[in-house]
């Protein structure tokens, strides 16, 4: 498929220049907005069933994040990732979403936020949490993921959803850490999927931003339907 050989071309060339100078979304090159090679490995060590890997068991924690584009509702999985859905989740409660925008959008790929006001200042972070990336869930369509840098356990606010099913970012050892999913949207996939149709350009150092800001007006923690 055209778009997904695109996907790991940028995979094998953006990770380092996108993902090197801020926060990087998946990977140690500087495709996929960062994403290794293309292993779409499970985890073997995951104690979730293969065929419902992003399944969340315990109680329903609601994220809406309304943009300008439409409303995206995210299902957070604190069971699967604890540390990582904490992390989101305190950033949403301070309001620190509020009036970011997807600085990095990638058809076929990935769509980036939570990082860069709209003049593409980065917003100041907390310390940097653990890698989960080891927890059984998968880098799929629709899946949200932090974003960090080479290191692995660099992540702080940035995150991404996927737009493909994006197995070469997933946990397949040491050599590839992954990209920890923390959760999965739940509404909204034609508002990513208009998302991923922006036109793009480069802004200083920083490439594959949109021409017309895409805004996340704000985040905030909602009741599960």
């Amino acid at each position: 498929m055209k778009n997904f050989n695109k996907a790991v071309c940028y995979s094998l060339i953006i990770v380092t220049a996108i993902f090197g100078l801020t926060v990087v979304c998946p990977a140690d090159d500087k495709p996929a907005a960062s994403a290794p090679a293309s292993p779409d490995v499970n985890n073997p060590e995951s104690q979730q069933k293969p065929d419902e890997p992003n399944k969340i068991t315990q109680e329903r924690k609601m994220i809406k994040l309304e943009t300008t584009k439409g409303d995206i509702v995210i299902e957070v999985n604190e069971t699967a990732a604890p540390v990582t859905s904490a992390n989101f989740l305190k950033y949403v409660q301070e309001g620190f979403y509020d009036g970011t925008i997807f600085h990095r959008v990638i058809p076929g790929f990935m769509i980036q936020g939570g990082g860069f006001s709209p003049d593409m200042t980065q917003k100041p972070t907390r310390a940097p949490i653990v890698n989960e990336a080891k927890n059984g869930l998968k880098n799929d369509r629709g899946t949200i993921a932090m974003a960090r840098l080479t290191e692995p356990n660099s992540a702080t606010a940035q995150f991404f959803i996927n737009h493909i099913n994006n197995g070469f970012l997933n946990y397949s050892g040491p050599r590839n850490p992954g990209y920890a999913v923390f959760g999965k949207v739940t509404e909204g996939m034609d508002v990513i999927d208009e998302i991923a149709k922006v036109q793009t350009s480069s802004k200083g150092p920083y490439e594959n931003v949109p021409v017309e800001a895409v805004i996340i007006k704000s985040a905030k923690i909602v009741n599960a339907k």
